[in-house]
């Protein structure tokens, strides 16, 4: 049966690749962000379809719903991917203005759509926020990690609200992943290493690693499964 799958922050990196899994199974998949050039390059390599917005605007997001309810009607799987540490763009700037930077950026993304979006959701539906290691561990005094962490009692709150409808709500915590745009070209070999080395695996993690654990929460397969926070990390949640 093909579902019809919404991924936030869907143009590059961990968003992309989760877009780019639902699609090989033949699922409708709309990738949404602020970036349209970006989106529509993701969308003709995975074959899905765009919606430029941002997320942390109210009326973005209540256009985004219009949009999906008149084209599809219902959804089946939302994955709020939208995300990353603002502070390196705000270089010294005031601590009100970084933290509120990261609570749009990480907060706002995933319950404004979350919001919107959920009376569409069919019975048996999916919801999965994408959090972070940083907020199980800190973030090197950055607001990054507790923003990260806000969506987690939230998401449990919202299993609980949504599960007598069958729709499961869990969080996925990833580690160090390559090849996106977290760390906008600041990291160096040395940090790398460090990052590599708190890890069991000895490897960094991809973004098919997590492609592939939201695309499981998503199956029938983890039907049960609600209210959890997934570690994706290579065991280094305990590292320093």
């Amino acid at each position: 049966m093909t579902r019809t799958t919404v991924v936030t922050g869907g143009g590059t990196g961990i968003g992309k690749a989760v877009a780019a899994r639902f699609a090989a199974d033949g699922d409708r998949v709309v990738v949404i962000g602020r970036r349209a050039d970006v989106l529509e390059e993701a969308a003709k390599e995975i074959g899905g379809t765009t919606l430029p917005a941002d997320l942390s605007e109210p009326a973005e997001v209540e256009r985004v719903r219009a949009d999906l309810a008149e084209r599809f009607g219902t959804i089946d799987v939302l994955v709020n991917n939208a995300g990353g540490n603002v502070e390196t763009q705000y270089g010294s700037g005031g601590v009100a203005e970084r933290w509120t930077g990261n609570f749009r950026a990480n907060v706002l993304t995933s319950v404004l759509p979350t919001e919107a979006l959920r009376d569409l959701l069919n019975p048996s539906g999916r919801i999965v926020f994408m959090s972070s290691i940083a907020a199980l561990r800190g973030s090197g005094g950055t607001s990054y990690g507790p923003m990260k962490a806000a969506l987690h009692p939230y998401a449990a709150d919202l299993a609980a609200a949504l599960g007598p409808r069958g729709i499961t709500v869990n969080v996925v915590a990833p580690g160090f992943i390559e090849d996106t745009e977290f760390f906008g070209g600041t990291l160096d070999d040395e940090r790398r290493a460090t990052l590599v080395a708190q890890t069991h695996t000895g490897r960094a993690g991809t973004p098919q690693d997590i492609a592939e654990t939201v695309h499981w929460l998503a199956s029938p397969g983890a039907g049960h499964v609600t209210a959890q926070i997934i570690q994706v990390n290579g065991g280094a949640e305990r590292g320093r």
